[in-house]
Formats: structure tokens, C-alpha cells, sequence
């Protein structure tokens, strides 16, 4: 503080000091005998033209007929209206003050005296003297003046209140002595009393609104906190006398501002993730030390689960604790294991619970997590020394942080029960167990995102065509959860069906993007939001066909990544199949490739969840893969862990990823048997010959008579439909297959005739002798063909040596 000068100094003697007002001696007959210089300046009269004169030329008789006698008039100044020399009337501040008691009758000796002063002036000092006057007595700031030697002179009301002891007892002590535990909070500061104002007294720079912490005098065992400032006094001369201290307490401002740090702190910290066990740990973080010494999370177990909190009736549901901390004991880096925990009756959370309400005692409040009123467990806050017992606010903040963890934890409990449902139902609409054709070894990996974006769409499959030929599928639905988990199962089934009618990549791809666009029409139709999950958009597919006996593969894609494709010499490529637009977009067409492959070759069909990341695109991505494919002559099961182990090494991040491995083989031509024939009666005949001879010499002749009947009425078909020529093929995989082609596209159609028709009976017998039968296209007519089981003694013939 700035040391008082001269004039400041006078203020405190205020415009009425006789030293400074305007002054007029009076005698016992009210004339004026006596006239200062002040006067003179003030009322404008020469001491000549004055003197000697009565009041009532300065006052008017009617102003001085109302003015309080003279031992009134000692107790303070008014108002009064004095008459200028140039004839105006002036209000000023004023008083009468008996100079001494005189004898009646006694002429020219003084009497009184007439103090006067401006008016404005005598307002200002009046006001600052109340000002003055409440700092010392009413004010709620504690002001404390310190000498040179930092002990205590002076103390204002406030102060003297705060130490809860008279004035007398405490003068001279130091700061430190009678807040010896207290240090500032405000970082950048010397951290005590003594050490901040020898800091004032030395730099003469104020120091203000410092945060101290410490125990009132007057209130002990209970902590409070002030906003200080300090400030250096010295006289007019420069003189330093000491340092004065002001200081408010602002314990409640300073809690409430505490508690709403820590609403802040628990609104972005609590409920980052939809998961209940990383939302319980939450809210024991933010309120571990700041609120309490420590907090447990128990949940009741079925609604960990997944399931709906239900009432709590005679006997209390199980409580698994999936979140503790305390402040005594130091975290030890090892992931907290859920556990079950039992209270007894009588005991704080087991009232809680029973009663669904908050249950509290000196220094434990338990509060019931609740959602919709239902209760879905407990969170329990202790505190022990040093810390204080939880007052009417902090137990108000306590539920406060509890109802937004409840609404988080309720948020993750529905999350988890559709994440939940979504993983079963996409995990049993994709293959539970590949059978492995003869066609292809393989393998297969699939890992459904962990993050809250939850289950995608994401699918594959393996399907057995006619000829020992193979389909491969992989595609991926956009969006998560059970929209895109259903989506996913009605294209597998659509994609199954469709394959089974032997359609070409190209094709089938065409008919899937008709029923994508079909079912997103009929789904905006229904009200849904174009865009959103309700609609699937977005969907990519490739299908691929290998025949094991031409080692032959034809794709096609619907934008979806193209395969690797690895040569026996472990050469890696990607194929350069045209994209094709995304299932649903309609309008556009599809084009297959067809390729060769060698015995021994490595196709990976694979979604993008496995190529690409946050912190890595495709590209980055595909060269990883084909680093680990490079590895072919691995095991494909080890293969496929390792391809995971170098792309996914923490899992998938926010898509599925799919992994599918196929190894190609060959049909041994010993299990081959074909013929060509000409479109003329006499080919059926021939035909029938050629069959029976092979299944001899496979040793199936048990089958000769079913087989004589499927080629006759076949090779009759195509001679009387179809030109020539026409193809006979057997082939003894896992079944006997036959096929008769030719050069029509018509199908014939299995009917039931008439007693009277002489025809149109053969396919009805055919049906009943084989297993299946069917009809496949081809760019030069069709393939009609049966397949039969083995006969129950027949040893099924071994997967192709190469």
C-alpha cells in the first residue's frame, strides 16, 4: 500500500478541523470579533469589513433561529446558508462550538465559534470515515496490520471474530503462529505467511488474491480457505511501517467452485466408453482423493449381464464390485478382477439397497445407482483423516455423480445387451464349420470389432457347386450392429441360393444388387432415414468360382477389395478384376475374370477391416499381407494366425475383419471320365455302354443300373432338343456325379404325366434315384446333372494327391 502524503494525512482531520475551515470568533452578543484567511477565501469579506459585524450579516435570522445550541453543536456539523459578500447565498458545511463560559453581560470576549467548510468536502470525509469506521467494526474482510518484524499491531473486527480470542491476547504474535499448519495454494508463491509478506516488505510490490488453506482458530478440526492480499505501508517519507493483510474467507465459494470442477471433470470423464466396467473405474478416478478416500462400484450381476433392472423384492440380487480405488493404496499397474461381494443385514448398502435410497453415517455415503428408478447396484464414498465429514453439499454432489454414472451405465447396459444379441446373431448366420470340398484346402479367421461401433456386417463362405466345382464369397455390410448383423445373414442365404442355381459371378453379383436395391426401396418406403443404419447401403461382395478339373477360377466384385492370389513359387499378385460398383447402387453392370491357377495356389479373400487402420491405409495394408502370404508353404491355420498377428496385433480397431485361405487343388484325372458324342439316336446307346464300362472299372458296378437309366434319359433329351454335339462326363469325388451337356439353353422340367402319355416320365425317374439333380449354363448351352451316393461298402475316394 502507498504511503499517505501530507494532504492525504489531513482527510483524516476532515473540512471542520479548525486548522483548515473557515473560522469566525463570536462574542457573548454573537458579534464577529475573529476572521481566519480561510474565511476571507471561502466567503469573500476582508477581515476589516467583518469584524466587529453580527452573525445574522453571515446568517440569515431564520437559518440561525433553527440552529442547535452550542452543546449540540459540539457533537457534529449540518448544513447551513451563508450569506457571501457578493450577496449570494452559500450551503456549506458547518458548526457552532462554545469557546469558553462567560459572564453575562461580558462584551468582546470570545464566546463561540463558527467552524464552516465545503459542503462536498465535508460529505466525502464523512463517508470515508464510515468507510473507515465499517472496515474496522462491520466488515466481513479480516484486515491485519504487521510491523517491520511481521508480528501483529492491529486487527480489524473481522480478524479479532477468526481467532475467536480478544485483541489483547494475540497482539504481537506472528502470522505463523497462529496459523501454523496453513500454506498458500496459489502456485509461483513462497508457500507461508511469514515467507509472502518478508516478499511485500522487501520488493514493496502488493502480492494479491493468494488462496490459503488452513484451520480457523475459532473453528478447529475443520480445514477453510482464504483469498489474501498483501500490501507494504510506509509513511510520507518513505519509511517503511510494516504490512497490512486483508483477507476474506471464501470456504463455501472455494467448495462449491471445488464441486463444480468436479462435475466438469466427471461430465467428460465418465462414460468415454459403453462399456460398464470402464465407466464404473471412472467414476472412482474422478472422485479418488479430490472427494473421497475411497469409492467401490458393485452392479447387480444380471444387469452386468446385459438385462433389465428389475425391483428389488425380499431377497437382494447379487452385487459383483467392478471398480475400487483408494487413496491409500497406490494402483499397482494390475487390472481390477470383478468379484462377488455380500452385506450383511443392518449394514449401510444393504438398507440402501433394500430401501433404493441413500443411506449415510459420518463419513461413508451410499448412494443407489438407479435407472428409471429401478436400482441397478451401489456406489459407496468413505472418507477418513484428514479429510472432513461430508457436509449437506457434498452429499448432494454425491448423488449428483452418481445419477450421471447410472445414466452412463445404463447407456453401456443397453449397449451390451444389443451388442450382445448382435454377436450371437451374426455369429450363427456365418458357418459355423467349413467343410472343406475336394476341390480346395482352407482356412479361416473372423474377428468382430471390440469398440462401441459393435458388430458389423462382415461374411464369408465356402459353397459346394455342381461338377466338384467350389464358390467362395466374402462381403462386408456397412454399419454395425443387429441392422447390419441381419443384413448380413439375408445376403449369405441369398448368395447360398443363388450359387446353388449355378449362376456365374457376373451374374449372381447382378441379382444380389437387384435385391439390395429392392429391400433399401421397401425400407425407405417403411419410413426408415436414407443414409442410416436401417438402410443398408454400402454393401461390397466378391464371389469366385474354382473348378478342380479345368483349374480354372472365375470373379467377379461388387466393390470389394480383390483377392491375393499366390503362385506355387509363392509370387504374390492381386488381380486386376474391375471393381464393380457396391451392392445396392443399381443400373450398372459387372464383369467377371477368369484365371488360371496352378495346383498348389494360395487364394486370401478379406475384408478391409484387416487391411486397413487408423494409422494405416489400404495400400500399407496389402503389402503387409502379401509379406505373410509369401509364407505360403506354411500351414494354413498358422498362416492365418500370423497374417492376424501382423495386422491386427491389438485386434480389430472399429471394423470386423474377415480372413478366408484357400489352397487349390486338382481332380486326379483317374477320377475323370468324359466322352463326346454325336446328337443322333444312336449316341444313347453308346452312351450307356461308356458309362457302365467306367463305374466297373471304379468298382461301382452297383450303380450301373441307376446310371444306365440317367444316361438314357439325358443323352434321349439332348438328341431330341438340342444340337450337337454332345459331352458325357462322370466324375468320382465324395459322390458319383454325371453330366450330360449340350448345345441348348432350354431346361427340361420335371412333371408328373398323365396314365395315358407315352412320355415325359424319365426326369421323375431320375429324381427318384439320385440324390440331387440340376441344370448349369455355360456361354456354349447347359449341363444337365445327377449325383449319387456311393453304395454303403464303397470307400469314398481320397482328396487328389496334388
Amino acid at each position: 500500500m502507498n504511503a499517505w502524503n501530507a494532504a492525504e494525512s489531513a482527510d483524516f482531520r476532515g473540512p471542520l478541523d479548525v486548522t483548515r475551515a473557515a473560522t469566525a470568533v463570536l462574542d457573548a452578543q454573537d458579534l464577529i470579533i475573529g476572521w481566519s484567511p480561510a474565511a476571507q477565501r471561502l466567503l469573500g469579506y476582508l477581515p476589516e469589513e467583518i469584524v466587529g459585524q453580527p452573525l445574522e450579516m453571515l446568517v440569515p435570522p431564520a437559518v440561525r433561529g433553527a440552529g442547535p445550541a452550542p452543546e449540540d453543536a459540539l457533537s457534529g456539523g449540518r448544513e447551513l446558508t451563508l450569506r457571501h459578500r457578493n450577496g449570494r447565498l452559500v450551503r456549506m458545511a458547518a458548526t457552532l462550538c462554545p469557546l469558553a463560559r462567560v459572564s453575562e453581560g461580558s462584551v468582546h470576549q470570545p464566546a463561540r465559534l463558527l467552524v464552516a467548510g465545503e459542503l462536498d468536502a465535508q460529505r466525502m470525509w464523512e463517508s470515508r470515515q464510515a468507510m473507515l469506521h465499517g472496515l474496522a467494526t462491520r466488515s466481513p474482510v479480516g484486515l491485519g496490520i504487521y510491523d517491520t518484524d511481521l508480528r501483529l499491531t492491529w486487527a480489524n473486527s473481522a480478524y479479532i471474530r477468526e481467532v475467536g480470542l480478544p485483541l489483547r491476547e494475540f497482539l504481537g504474535a506472528r502470522a505463523d503462529e497462529l496459523y501454523p499448519e496453513g500454506e498458500f495454494l496459489t502456485e509461483g508463491y513462497p508457500r507461508t505467511l511469514e515467507a509472502v509478506m518478508r516478499q511485500v516488505i522487501d520488493t514493496g510490490e502488493p502480492i494479491l488474491d493468494l488462496h490459503f488453506v488452513g484451520e480457523q482458530p475459532s473453528d478447529p478440526g475443520r480445514e477453510h480457505v482464504w483469498s489474501c492480499s498483501y500490501y507494504r505501508l510506509q509513511d510520507a517519507h518513505g519509511q517503511v511501517l510494516g504490512v497490512c493483510e486483508d483477507a476474506f474467507d471464501i470456504t463455501g465459494r472455494y467448495q462449491a467452485q471445488r464441486r463444480l470442477n468436479l462435475l466438469v471433470e466427471a461430465g467428460a470423464r465418465i462414460g468415454t466408453t459403453l462399456d460398464m466396467t470402464v465407466t464404473a473405474r471412472e467414476v472412482t478416478e474422478v472422485a479418488v482423493p479430490e472427494f473421497a478416500t475411497a469409492v467401490t462400484v458393485d452392479l447387480m450381476q444380471s444387469v452386468r449381464n446385459g438385462d433389465e433392472p428389475v425391483p428389488v423384492g425380499g431377497t437382494l440380487p447379487t452385487l459383483v464390485r467392478v471398480a475400487a480405488r483408494s487413496a491409500e493404496e497406490a494402483p499397482d499397474g494390475t487390472p481390477y478382477s470383478p468379484h462377488r461381494v455380500e452385506y450383511p443385514p443392518g449394514s449401510l448398502q444393504y438398507r440402501s439397497l433394500s430401501s433404493g435410497g441413500m443411506v449415510r453415517d459420518e463419513t461413508t455415503v451410499v448412494v443407489p445407482l438407479r435407472a428409471g428408478g429401478t436400482p441397478m447396484g451401489l456406489v459407496t464414498f468413505r472418507r477418513s483423516a484428514p479429510m472432513t465429514a461430508f457436509d449437506k453439499g457434498e452429499i448432494e454432489l454425491a448423488d449428483e455423480l452418481v445419477t450421471r454414472t447410472a445414466v452412463c451405465l445404463d447407456n453401456a447396459r443397453r449397449f451390451t445387451r444389443e451388442h450382445t444379441a448382435a454377436l450371437t446373431l451374426q455369429r450363427n448366420l456365418l458357418p459355423q464349420h467349413l467343410a472343406a470340398p475336394s476341390a480346395v484346402d482352407l482356412a479361416y479367421r473372423y474377428l468382430p470389432s471390440d469398440e462401441r461401433a459393435g458388430v458389423g456386417g462382415d461374411w464369408f463362405d465356402v459353397i459346394g457347386l455342381s461338377g466338384t466345382r467350389v464358390g467362395l464369397v466374402i462381403g462386408d455390410v456397412v454399419g454395425h450392429g443387429l441392422q447390419a448383423a441381419a443384413t448380413m445373414g439375408r445376403l449369405r442365404s441369398t448368395v447360398r441360393a443363388l450359387a446353388r442355381l449355378d449362376m456365374a459371378p457376373d451374374e449372381l453379383l447382378g441379382r444380389l444388387d437387384d435385391l439390395v436395391q429392392q429391400t433399401e426401396e421397401q425400407a425407405v418406403r417403411g419410413g426408415a432415414d436414407p443414409g442410416t443404419d436401417d438402410v443398408a447401403t454400402g454393401v461390397t461382395c466378391l464371389y469366385a468360382v474354382y473348378d478342380p478339373v479345368s483349374r480354372r477360377c472365375t470373379m467377379a466384385r461388387a466393390g470389394h477389395l480383390p483377392p491375393a492370389v499366390v503362385d506355387p513359387e509363392g509370387g504374390v499378385s492381386f488381380p486386376d478384376l474391375p471393381a464393380g460398383p457396391p451392392l445396392g447402387l443399381g443400373g450398372l453392370p459387372f464383369e467377371s475374370l477368369e484365371i488360371e491357377l496352378p495346383v498348389g495356389s494360395l487364394l486370401a479373400l478379406f475384408t478391409n477391416g484387416l487391411v486397413e487402420g487408423r494409422d494405416r491405409d489400404v495400400d500399407a495394408g496389402l503389402e503387409i499381407l502379401a509379406g505373410v502370404l509369401g509364407e505360403h508353404r506354411r500351414p494354413l491355420d498358422d498362416l492365418c494366425d500370423h497374417a492376424l498377428t501382423e495386422l491386427l496385433p491389438d485386434g480389430p480397431a472399429t471394423d470386423d475383419s474377415a480372413l478366408l485361405l484357400v489352397r487349390t487343388r486338382e481332380l486326379d484325372a483317374r477320377q475323370v471320365a468324359a466322352w463326346e458324342l454325336p446328337a443322333e439316336p444312336a449316341a444313347v446307346g453308346k452312351a450307356r455302354e461308356l458309362a457302365t464300362g467306367q463305374l466297373r472299372e471304379w468298382g461301382l458296378a452297383e450303380l450301373s443300373y441307376a446310371t444306365e437309366l440317367v444316361v438314357s434319359e439325358l443323352v434321349t433329351n439332348a438328341v431330341r432338343h438340342a444340337a450337337g454335339p454332345l459331352h458325357l462326363r462322370l466324375l468320382r469325388d465324395r459322390t458319383l456325379l454325371t453330366e450330360v451337356s449340350d448345345t441348348a439353353h432350354t431346361s427340361p422340367h420335371l412333371r408328373h404325366s398323365a396314365s395315358d402319355d407315352e412320355g415325359g416320365r424319365g426326369l421323375f425317374i431320375i429324381a427318384q434315384l439320385v440324390r440331387r439333380w440340376g441344370t448349369r449354363y455355360t456361354p456354349y448351352g447347359k449341363t444337365i446333372w445327377t449325383e449319387q451316393a456311393f453304395p454303403p461298402r464303397y470307400p469314398r475316394a481320397r482328396r487328389p494327391a496334388r
